[in-house]
Parts: structure tokens; sequence; C-alpha cells
């Protein structure tokens, strides 16, 4: 399948399939919905509400650019840099060094002081734990999460998930119940779930899978966006 670099609205680049017209993030701005979805109404949200936190482990569902990842970090090291963070990336397609170039994220003002520690990322051994600083560990896993389901190892329980897989209409077996349900299993109590999407099925699984959901405001050109809790047992 066709791959593209191409430059979304607020300058940074993305990855574009035309055979399927999708990308890895919003053509409305990458960097903008990234930062609005993940590390706004995900991390920051997260820590706000649980500011005793000592350590942090994030599980993203669509590891892909690392653009995230490295958002995550830029976060971290700004406003928590004693606190440490475990961080686990799925993703079952390795997107090549090449793009990873091509892509320029490093060049990104929120970014370029992080050149390394972004390099370091995509450096790392996949399914190995890979120490990005002291107080950042990350741990790619090479697998679908249909195949991690199966696989007897021990799972990571975590605080904060960043579901970022391809919308239901291209990729609908990542967004299925049996999914929703495993993802709430692994997310600890008062753990948050957010995710891009605000289709009404979505959110109607994740309530049967267990999470309190909520819209909110999405990034630019999107009206909302899901986020979800699961509340501590009375």
């Amino acid at each position: 399948m066709e791959r593209k670099i191409i430059t979304t609205r607020d300058g940074s680049k993305t990855i574009h399939f035309p055979e399927i017209n999708e990308s890895y993030h919003s053509q409305h701005g990458a960097l903008q919905e990234a930062l609005h979805v993940f590390i706004k109404s995900g991390l920051s949200h997260y820590l706000t509400n649980n500011p005793e936190k000592s350590t942090l482990s994030i599980l993203e569902v669509g590891w892909g650019t690392g653009l995230n990842a490295i958002l995550t970090f830029d976060f971290m090291q700004q406003n928590f840099p004693d606190l440490k963070v475990n961080y686990y990336g799925l993703e079952a397609y390795p997107v090549s060094m090449e793009e990873i170039h091509a892509l320029k994220y490093v060049e990104l003002d929120t970014i370029k002081n992080h050149r390394q520690a972004y390099l370091a990322m995509h450096e790392a051994k996949w399914n190995e734990v890979a120490s990005i600083n002291s107080n950042f560990s990350l741990q790619k896993l090479k697998i679908t999460i249909q195949d991690w389901q199966t696989i007897t190892d021990t799972k990571p329980h975590v605080d904060l998930i960043y579901f970022d897989a391809f919308g239901p209409r291209v990729q609908p077996e990542m967004w299925t119940p049996a999914i929703f349900e495993f993802l709430f299993q692994l997310t600890k109590e008062n753990g948050v779930f957010v995710t891009y999407c605000s289709k009404g099925q979505v959110r109607r699984d994740l309530i049967a899978a267990g999470f309190d959901m909520e819209k909110i405001a999405g990034p630019p050109g999107k009206r909302e966006m899901l986020r979800g809790l699961k509340k501590i047992e009375p």
C-alpha cells in the first residue's frame, strides 16, 4: 500500500495512505492533535487529578511514529522531572527509520531539544526495556493487540492508555468490545483511557467494558473526542 509523507495544516508532517484515505494523524494538524488528545486531555488531566503519583505507567496502542511518546517525554521533563515513567508502545507494523527522518519531528520546537531521546526511542530494540533517561523507560512491543491478548506473559497494569489506532472505518478489528474489555482489565483503578475517536458505538462499547465515559472537546477540526475513567470500586 502506498505511503506518503504529507504536511498537515499546523506545519507538522504525517504518513498518509491515499488508497484508504487514512493518515497516522489528523490532516488538520498532527502536532496539535497529539498535544490536545493525548498530552492535554490524557496525561495532564490524569496528573492533575493524581498529584501524589511517584511512578506513572502508560500504554499506547498504536505507537506509530513515536510522536505521542516524545511529547510525553517533553511534558514530563518540563513539569514532573522526578516522576518515573514506564511507557509501553504497542505496534504491529513499525514505521521505517527512513520515514522517521522524513517526518522531521526533531525540527519541531516542542521536540528539537529532545533529538537524542527521540532517536533513542526508535533505535531501542523491540520487546526489550530501554532507558531513555534515568526517569523514563520505554518498551516497544512488536505484536498485534489480538496476539498480545493470547500470550501468557505478565501484562503491565497502567495508569493511562493512549488509544491511537487507525479509525474504525479502516481498522474495525481494533475497536471491538473484546479489546476494550481487555484494556479495562489492564487499567489500574482511577486510570484513564483517551482516544481521538468520538463515535457513539465506540463510546457504548467502552461503557460496556466498564469505563465511565465522557465526550470532551476535540482537537482542531474535530468537535469531540472520548475520555474514560476506571472508577475506584466502593
